[in-house]
């Protein structure tokens, strides 16, 4: 069954994380941030294809993480005085999950994936 995938409009995004989303060649939304350490965390989506991309990037180069997923049904932006929250749900047949990437105060980023 096809699940339509729900973004903020994109003011609503820079209203909460203060990045305004750039589009790339193919595209797909961006957003980008800098950690404390000199590394940088890229998010995409394609509200078309529904689909996400996390590229977690070292000071050095390296990659620390590079996710990508498909089936996105719902992202949120969320900010309180303490952390900045990019939230985007998945279901994908049998399987749903949820990816949060914390953009501020420091990087992180947590995935679920489980059966339903």
């Amino acid at each position: 069954m096809y699940r339509e995938f729900i973004v903020p409009e994109d003011e609503e995004i820079f209203n909460v994380t203060n990045e305004w989303p750039q589009t790339d060649e193919s595209g797909a939304r961006l957003l980008a941030w800098n950690g404390n350490k000199g590394d940088s965390l890229t998010f995409s989506y394609d509200s078309l294809s529904r689909s996400v991309r996390v590229r977690w990037t070292l000071d050095n180069g390296d990659e620390l993480l590079d996710l990508y997923r498909e089936g996105a049904t719902r992202l949120t932006v969320s900010a309180t005085t303490a952390v900045t929250n990019i939230s985007v749900e998945f279901y994908m047949g049998e399987c749903a999950g949820e990816l949060v990437i914390q953009a501020s105060p420091t990087l992180s980023v947590q995935d679920r994936l489980l059966y339903v």
